[in-house]
């Protein structure tokens, strides 16, 4: 009657992503944090190791997924003129 699952899953890209998977470090609905800390974390990421370091990626795509644009568009203001809160 059913036909029973595979016992390997394909493995899933960033790309076929469509929305950003849960973060156990951030239960609550409201996701600001977890929006703040993945720019925090893509800027640290790339100071740390290299623009061209490709896992840093993965945090930019989720900023850009869960925050505002008004919101890293004042970060990235904020950022330039040396004046942003976290620490990067």
């Amino acid at each position: 009657m059913f036909q029973r699952a595979s016992s390997t899953m394909p493995e899933l890209t960033l790309e076929d992503i469509k929305t950003v998977p849960f973060d156990p470090r951030f239960p609550n609905t409201n996701q600001t944090r977890h929006c703040y800390q993945s720019y925090v974390d893509f800027y640290r990421c790339q100071r740390i190791r290299g623009s061209d370091y490709a896992p840093c990626n993965y945090f930019q795509k989720v900023f850009h997924a869960m925050c505002p644009n008004a919101w890293v568009e004042k970060w990235d203001e904020q950022r330039e003129s040396g004046t942003f809160p976290g620490n990067i």
